[in-house]
């Protein structure tokens, strides 16, 4: 049993006389005395005439998913199993990062045996799963002096996925693809290239090309000598390996401009994968710390940024220091073959760059090695303004973080077959331009 606001006004409005008329007035208390017992049992017939809230039927239509930043529409429908008209104010218990919108108290009239449904428009701010389980009931009666409450379970479901913003980059992207290939020659030999067909000899042709067997194979014996020449055709290499790694230790939770780090992450290696996707080349995906986190494995076109965005939904940064030294095996349980290594991780201070320093070696011996970090677009901004990257960090108090940033920096540009992409804010598409032209340069 709950007491409503009407019930505190009513019994505020029976103190009145003995504030106007004093404490010495025996009548004024006596009224007091008498309006409260009256009030008393209008609550107690208020209450009796209240549908019990219990007898409630609870149901709930949910979409399964939604991308982070799009809204969805949560519907409970309440139906009215008791003999009495329900009159209650709802409450779903969703969790605050599930972003209702507007007030979660909902007023319903249920005649008896009927159905209403409450429904509630929710824009999660968090990716993750996103759950209410209990809904509570306050049943009024028709007095609204009193009421009956009860806390049902009716659980709920979100998933609340990757937005992946930086698909507005990909139209471009796939026209710079598209070019790429447009240029590519057909009739090339060398490592990296797949047979394609084969065809008559036209002037120009690699001689190399000429595929012998072929040639015999087609000669006509009444041709008195004459030999028409077939060459074989070669296409570029589509089945090229990309391996994008994703820190998600504690250097993945600092926040650059409204989001973290590992959301930025996410947002490039999406962007990647779906390129390379449309390339022709197999994508393979990690989330490591000091455990593996999430993988994606063996999946291509639309089925891998599906199950991407899936294993991105509920992982969240680690408090904890990466373990760097266990990242080249889990490489080679990945591929055996010369692939692209993406690492997307933060490497601005000796303390988070380290161990990622001890183990490059070991992933340029045998691949081609991107390390990839967001910049703070605030210090960059400052930077330009004050002259230099020193007089900006000097201006803020963090000179030596500066100063052993950009030793860390200029370590990793000095490693063999390591190519390092840091913009501030435009990661995503400048990693995409970074891929595009190793493509184009043969180095994949």
């Amino acid at each position: 049993m709950t007491i409503t606001g009407r019930f505190t006004l009513l019994l505020a409005l029976g103190a009145v006389p003995v504030v106007l008329f004093g404490g010495a007035a025996d009548a004024a208390w006596a009224v007091l005395l008498g309006w409260l017992v009256l009030l008393v049992v209008l609550g107690a017939v208020d209450l009796a005439l209240a549908a019990s809230p219990r007898r409630v039927a609870l149901s709930r239509e949910l979409p399964g998913r939604l991308r982070l930043g799009e809204t969805a529409t949560s519907e409970l429908v309440v139906r009215n199993l008791g003999a009495r008209r329900l009159r209650a104010v709802v409450r779903d218990g969703w969790t605050p990062s599930a972003g209702v919108q507007g007030a979660n108290r909902t007023r319903v009239d249920v005649p008896p045996r009927e159905a209403r449904r409450v429904s509630l428009r929710l824009t999660p701010t968090r990716r993750g799963e996103r759950r209410t389980e209990q809904v509570t009931l306050r049943s009024f009666g028709p007095l609204r002096v009193w009421a009956r409450q009860a806390t049902l379970a009716a659980p709920g479901r979100l998933r609340v996925l990757p937005p992946f913003h930086s698909r507005a980059h990909l139209p471009s992207r796939l026209t710079r693809l598209r070019e790429l290939d447009g240029r590519t020659p057909l009739l090339i030999r060398g490592q990296g290239t797949e047979f394609d067909s084969i065809r008559e000899y036209v002037r120009g042709d690699d001689v190399r090309s000429i595929d012998w067997r072929a040639t015999a194979r087609r000669a006509d014996p009444e041709s008195r000598g004459t030999t028409r020449l077939m060459v074989r055709t070669w296409r570029p290499e589509r089945d090229r390996r990309i391996v994008i790694v994703v820190d998600t230790s504690r250097a993945a939770a600092a926040r650059i401009g409204d989001e973290p780090r590992l959301d930025t992450a996410f947002e490039s290696a999406l962007l990647l994968a779906a390129l390379a996707s449309h390339a022709g080349d197999r994508v393979d995906f990690l989330a490591w710390d000091r455990r593996l986190r999430g993988r994606v494995h063996g999946a291509g076109g639309a089925e891998l940024l599906a199950r991407m965005v899936d294993s991105m939904a509920d992982i969240d940064a680690e408090l904890i220091e990466a373990d760097w030294t266990a990242v080249p095996a889990q490489v080679r349980r990945v591929t055996s073959r010369h692939a692209l290594v993406v690492l997307l991780t933060a490497a601005d201070s000796p303390g988070t760059a380290r161990g990622l320093l001890s183990v490059l070696p070991q992933l340029t011996a045998g691949h081609t090695v991107i390390v990839a970090s967001v910049a703070d677009p605030d210090l960059v901004g400052a930077s330009r303004e004050r002259g230099s990257l020193d007089e900006a960090y000097r201006a803020a108090g963090a000179e030596r973080g500066l100063l052993d940033g950009e030793r860390v920096v200029a370590a990793i540009r000095r490693l063999g077959g390591l190519t390092v992409t840091a913009p501030p804010h435009e990661l995503p598409p400048a990693l995409a331009d970074r891929y595009l032209e190793l493509k184009a340069a043969g180095q994949l």
